[in-house]
C-alpha cells in the first residue's frame, strides 16, 4: 500500500505542476504546487482506501481539499506568492472527471433509448454519476476555502 500511496503522490504532484504551467506562476511556487498536491491526493487515497477507513468519495475529498487549503495558506508567505496560486493547481487533480464522463455517457444513452426499461437504467447511472460529481465539486469547493476564511491574517498576508 505504501507504493501505492507514493504512486499517488508523485502523479498528483506532475499533475498541479501541469496545471500550474497553464497559469504561470512564479518559479518558486511550482514545487508547494506539487507538495501540496501530493498530499492532498494522497491523504484522500488513504481515507478511501485505507483498511481502518474506507470513507466514501465525497467525504475523503471534503477532508482532503480542506488539508490542501490549510497548507495552500500556510505555505503562501514562504512561497511569497497568494494562496490560491498554489491551492488551484493542488485542487485539479482531485476533480471528479470519470464522474462526470459516466453522467455525460448516462445522458446519451438516455436520449438514445426508447425503451422504458433502459432509458430508466441509464437515467438512474446519469442522476447517481450526476450527484456524486456535483457533491464532490462541492466538497472541493467547500473544503478549499473555508482556511482561507479561518485564517483570514496569514492568507492575505503573503499579498501585503
Amino acid at each position: 500500500m505504501f507504493l501505492q500511496i507514493l504512486q499517488d503522490a508523485l502523479f498528483a504532484a506532475i499533475a498541479a505542476i501541469g496545471f500550474a504551467a497553464i497559469s504561470r506562476p512564479p518559479r518558486r511556487a511550482y514545487a508547494y504546487c506539487a507538495l501540496i498536491a501530493a498530499v492532498g491526493h494522497s491523504l484522500r487515497f488513504v481515507l478511501m482506501n485505507g483498511q481502518c477507513v474506507g470513507m466514501n468519495i465525497m467525504a475523503a475529498t471534503l477532508i482532503a481539499s480542506f488539508v490542501v487549503g490549510t497548507l495552500a495558506v500556510f505555505l503562501s508567505p514562504v512561497a511569497r506568492t497568494p494562496a490560491e496560486t498554489c491551492l488551484f493547481p493542488a485542487l485539479l487533480p482531485m476533480i471528479p472527471g470519470i464522474y462526470a464522463y459516466r453522467a455525460f455517457g448516462g445522458l446519451a444513452m438516455c436520449v438514445l433509448n426508447e425503451r422504458q426499461e433502459q432509458f430508466d437504467y441509464y437515467f438512474y447511472l446519469f442522476a447517481h454519476n450526476s450527484l456524486t460529481c456535483g457533491c464532490i465539486l462541492l466538497g472541493m469547493v467547500i473544503g478549499a476555502t473555508i482556511p482561507i476564511f479561518i485564517f483570514k491574517k496569514v492568507s492575505f498576508q503573503a499579498t501585503r
